[in-house]
């Protein structure tokens, strides 16, 4: 018996794979730096948040305190004030473990400086206004 060779085998050629391979390495590239922005965005957003719940539970510890403009309170103070499910009140820190403060009636929280500084490339600083 004679065996005869398929002159029109199927299959990709180098050539071909190695487009496919470059073509979904490029799409990996440009992906990567979208999420990175997107996860900064989600944390700067996250941290802002974070500053108007911790001003609302000053607000409310001035009115129930009877507490006059300048007082300084601690994060201890304002935790009754939190919701017990929120992580806030658990730590009083934002997401770079820096620390919420200093707490002062009619000026509210500031965001810390490192955080200002590692999230200044996604939020300016006109969005931290007027925690900042």
């Amino acid at each position: 018996m004679k065996t005869t060779l398929q002159p029109h085998r199927g299959g990709f050629t180098l050539v071909e794979i190695m487009i496919v391979v470059a073509i979904i390495a490029l799409l990996a590239a440009m992906m990567g730096n979208n999420v990175v922005r997107a996860r900064k965005r989600t944390q700067a957003s996250r941290i802002l948040d974070d500053l108007r719940t911790l001003d609302g539970a000053l607000d409310q510890w001035a009115l129930e305190k009877s507490k006059k403009a300048g007082d300084v309170a601690e994060f201890s103070d304002l935790q009754p004030y939190l919701k017990t499910m929120n992580k806030l009140n658990l730590a009083g820190r934002d997401l770079f473990g820096q620390a919420y403060g200093p707490y002062s009636v009619d000026t509210g929280p500031r965001v810390a400086d490192f955080t200002f500084n590692a999230l200044s490339d996604i939020a300016p600083a006109e969005f931290w206004s007027p925690y900042k």
